[in-house]
């Protein structure tokens, strides 16, 4: 085995017109070391560059795997880190943004030869021309939350090669993402709510799960996972255990909740309650709500959100998205006098102050009827005209 020389030796040479600078970085398998070059048209010049480098490359010892490309490192990192650590769905999105965007813009050069500005190139080709097909409304350019989530997650898996010894630092650190904006929640009225319940009241087939969503606020995935072993008809209660998602071949994954907070149970009102007894009493499935097809599968997300849209556009009413319907009914009931605190553990919140700064639009209201109620509370008690100081 070849003896191991220290990181940070190195040495200098003069070439045909220009000089040249080499550091060890790290040692393969047998010993033998790893090198980064420098050139400089001037020994000063070079010099400076070396102790860059070597500032670079300080405390770092670098693998052989170093000389992997970025799209394998992906490849082994998907199924090293993340297979069994994060939700299916979230997986699948994961290979997507890599297989879609990344591995065609960086994926065949050598990870440890990746820059910041490599990063940043990349970035900006993608919010230029960065869909896959086109769009009417956006044609080739990338959403910047699109540009958001793959930064995220690049971001993570060069953490881990950091880690791995593959680099020396995460290059993702240097470069300007695009700002996440939040999206704007789009709430159904209260004339439009009973316009969209109007809708669904003579569906047999799906009056009830969307009399459910409207009456829990549920999380799609998390409807269409309901047991009859969560429902508990005599206490009216509901539990959640679990949620429901699609995988590559068309069938379902049981996957846990999105939060800690997410498994809970919820107090239903006495219509939900009767309606699912009645529907209990009917059923031949595991499932509350079934395919309609094949009793022993749930129902699928994809159907649900495709009759949504349906039943909104047959009702006049604004495209929303699924998640809509959940921040309709919490809207509506804190307007309706449910504490933040309260509603939080029937969303499934981490926590109350993530429900009030979520619902803003909200709570800016309840705090105005808040004031005047002090005020009438104040007039009250000491007269109107009363100066407090």
């Amino acid at each position: 085995m070849a003896k191991r020389r220290p990181n940070g030796d190195g040495m200098v040479r003069k070439l045909k017109g220009k000089w040249e600078g080499r550091i060890i970085v790290g040692h393969k398998d047998d010993g033998s070391p790893i090198f980064r070059y420098v050139y400089g048209k001037t020994q000063k010049e070079l010099t400076e560059k070396m102790h860059r480098k070597l500032n670079e490359y300080e405390g770092v010892e670098l693998t052989e795997n170093s000389k992997m490309t970025l799209g394998e490192w992906l490849d082994v990192w998907l199924e090293k880190y993340m297979r069994n650590t994060i939700r299916p769905s979230t997986f699948d999105s994961y290979e997507r943004m890599c297989d879609d965007y990344i591995k065609p813009n960086l994926g065949n050069k050598t990870i440890a030869f990746i820059t910041a500005n490599d990063i940043q190139k990349m970035y900006v080709k993608l919010k230029k021309e960065g869909r896959k097909n086109y769009h009417p409304t956006f044609g080739k350019s990338l959403s910047d939350s699109s540009i958001v989530r793959i930064h995220n997650m690049l971001h993570k898996a060069m953490d881990d090669a950091v880690k791995e010894h593959l680099i020396p630092k995460n290059p993702t650190a240097g470069t300007n993402p695009p700002k996440k904006k939040k999206p704007e929640l789009q709430i159904l009225n209260e004339e439009q709510l009973q316009r969209f319940m109007n809708a669904i009241e003579n569906d047999i087939i799906w009056h009830d799960i969307f009399y459910t969503e409207m009456t829990t606020g549920l999380r799609r995935g998390e409807l269409c996972g309901l047991k009859w072993t969560d429902f508990d008809e005599t206490e009216g209660v509901l539990k959640i255990n679990r949620s429901i998602t699609h995988d590559k071949k068309g069938g379902f994954i049981e996957g846990e909740t999105k939060t800690g907070q997410g498994k809970r149970s919820i107090l239903l009102p006495l219509s939900t309650v009767e309606i699912l007894k009645e529907r209990k009493r009917k059923s031949r499935s595991e499932w509350i709500f079934e395919h309609p097809l094949d009793p022993t599968r749930p129902i699928a997300p994809c159907s649900v959100y495709n009759k949504m849209k349906a039943i909104l556009k047959s009702a006049d009413l604004p495209s929303i998205r699924f998640h809509d319907l959940r921040h309709t009914f919490a809207t509506h009931a804190l307007t309706s006098g449910v504490d933040a605190k309260t509603l939080s553990g029937i969303l499934g919140h981490t926590n109350a102050s993530f429900t009030l700064d979520t619902y803003t639009h909200v709570t800016t209201d309840m705090q105005k009827r808040a004031s005047d109620i002090v005020e009438n509370f104040v007039e009250d008690m000491f007269g109107k005209g009363l100066n407090l100081i």
